[in-house]
């Protein structure tokens, strides 16, 4: 079996076992495509003719700013886009290793550049509600109101608000039920105004149980990339520039900063790892040194 036929395998394999997003499945090829380049370039035939030695060169060239026309440099790979390629030479690898197709992991030992994580940006409270109260007018708008609600109020993700059906929704007893990543389903409470801008959103429409909740064109289940455009208008007038994942970031970090419940709002978010969860808790601080700083006598800094 060549490299390209073991790689095709394995992301069969990889569908089938982890249900991943159509997203991550793209990336992981994207991410395998490189590394198949790297061996045709470099003569290598087998899998087991690669070394973490090969491997960090791969990496290491990945990173570096490559040279352009008019010496110009395009830049290299980010540190965080360089361990999500680690991660799935490594699950394609032991792969490889279950199956007896490989002698030995070459990726042990390599390590990827430090990642700088970020802090997501969010909304504060009146700009949340600033939004999700902003009416364009037009026929659009009970769906928009609909969908910035529903957004804010349960923290979805971008995927399960376009996938919603009506027969997904309980509005009586204020409840959304979302198939989230790796086909895992979880109930979540709906918050009383955006039961009442769906309820009006269905008293205008078909709403039987296998209808799609937003439409977009033709009556189709809108995509993401209509809800990115319309959120884009909803947000014009804000400072910030606003975009469908920081509604879910606002949502985790006001629930969390007024119950201070992490497990609570992990089982919230669908996050299996706590620690994806524990990133609001520095929000949290930051907010609190803010203050700290602007208020006690001794902690205000030189301008």
């Amino acid at each position: 079996m060549t490299p390209r036929e073991a790689v095709e395998a394995f992301l069969r394999h990889f569908e089938a076992e982890r249900v991943p997003s159509a997203h991550t499945l793209a990336a992981y090829r994207r991410d395998l495509d490189k590394l198949i380049a790297y061996m045709d370039a470099e003569g290598l035939s087998s899998f087991d003719a690669l070394t973490p030695d090969r491997l960090r060169t791969l990496i290491a060239r990945l990173h570096r700013p490559l040279p352009k026309k008019g010496n110009k440099q395009a830049k290299g790979l980010e540190p965080n886009s360089l361990q999500r390629l680690l991660s799935a030479f490594r699950t394609l690898f032991r792969y490889l290793t279950r199956e007896g197709q490989l002698a030995h992991d070459p990726a042990l030992g390599v390590r990827g550049p430090k990642v700088r994580r970020k802090l997501p940006v969010v909304l504060d409270a009146d700009e949340a509600k600033e939004l999700v109260e902003t009416n364009l007018g037009g026929s659009l708008a009970p769906r928009d109101t609909a969908m910035m609600e529903l957004f804010y109020s349960s923290g979805l993700r971008l995927s399960e608000l376009c996938g919603l059906r009506w027969g997904d929704l309980d509005l009586e007893d204020g409840q959304v039920r979302v198939l989230g990543k790796g086909n895992k389903t979880r109930i979540l409470p709906v918050g009383r105004f955006a039961v009442a801008a769906l309820k009006a959103l269905a008293a205008l429409g078909e709403a039987g149980p296998e209808h799609p909740v937003f439409k977009g064109r033709g009556g189709a289940p809108i995509g993401a990339r209509a809800v990115q455009l319309r959120l884009a208008r909803l947000s014009s007038g804000q400072a910030k520039r606003v975009h469908p994942h920081m509604l879910r970031h606002s949502f985790a970090s006001h629930m969390l900063e007024s119950s201070g419940d992490l497990r609570s709002v992990q089982e919230l978010l669908g996050h299996a790892d706590i620690a994806t969860t524990q990133i609001y808790t520095h929000l949290d601080f930051q907010h609190l040194a803010r203050v700290y700083d602007a208020a006690h006598p001794r902690a205000k800094r030189k301008g």
